[in-house]
């Protein structure tokens, strides 16, 4: 496994970042997430925004580490995460045909193709469709995580909150912000972190 080397620009806006806003109380996993949110945005307010528990993303964590597939509800998430191949099937035609059958939006039947394709066990990564959320709790996809980040202002908080009831491991926020950079970004950040991350 090779080390990642930071770009200069990025390790100057790291400094910034923590110069304006003390994540260091925040559990190693949560921070991480956070500081490359906040990074990806320049929005200090995902301090607390984010909605998680540390066990959820530790979990989410070792089954990425172990090679769980990524799944994405678009290809705009897919596009910003780095380090990883994820599984996306919006633009696929059998989600077209799948929905127009099933009465069902393009996103829930990528859902149901992408589940067909990984099975339990997955990180479900979700930055645009609400619909695609109230899928996977649904059809109840045993994931190892499912950060769901959804943007807008119709339905979006909704899913989130939704998501958080279910009982799933999750990583969410609160407010009708998100989309798919923060989607990638909260990905990125747990492909990014080594074990001596852990302090």
């Amino acid at each position: 496994m090779t080390v990642r080397q930071p770009h200069p620009i990025e390790v100057r806006s790291y400094e910034i970042l923590r110069s304006r806003v003390d994540l260091s109380p925040m559990p190693p996993l949560w921070r991480a997430v956070a500081e490359r949110v906040i990074h990806a945005t320049a929005d200090l307010e995902y301090a607390v925004d984010l909605v998680t528990k540390e066990e959820f993303l530790r979990k989410g964590w070792s089954a990425l580490r172990d090679g769980a597939p990524i799944v994405t509800d678009e290809g705009m998430v897919a596009a910003g995460i780095t380090a990883r191949e994820t599984i996306c099937h919006a633009a696929d035609p059998a989600a077209a045909r799948m929905a127009r059958a099933a009465g069902i939006t393009r996103s829930a039947a990528a859902v149901r193709l992408s589940y067909a394709d990984v099975g339990p066990g997955a990180v479900w990564v979700v930055g645009s469709s609400p619909e695609a959320i109230a899928e996977i709790i649904a059809r109840r996809v045993s994931p190892a995580l499912v950060i769901g980040m959804p943007v807008g202002f119709a339905g979006a908080r909704e899913a989130k909150e939704a998501l958080r009831a279910s009982g799933l491991p999750q990583l969410s926020n609160a407010s009708e912000k998100g989309g798919s950079v923060v989607a990638a970004a909260a990905v990125n950040a747990l492909l990014y972190q080594d074990e001596a991350g852990f302090r």
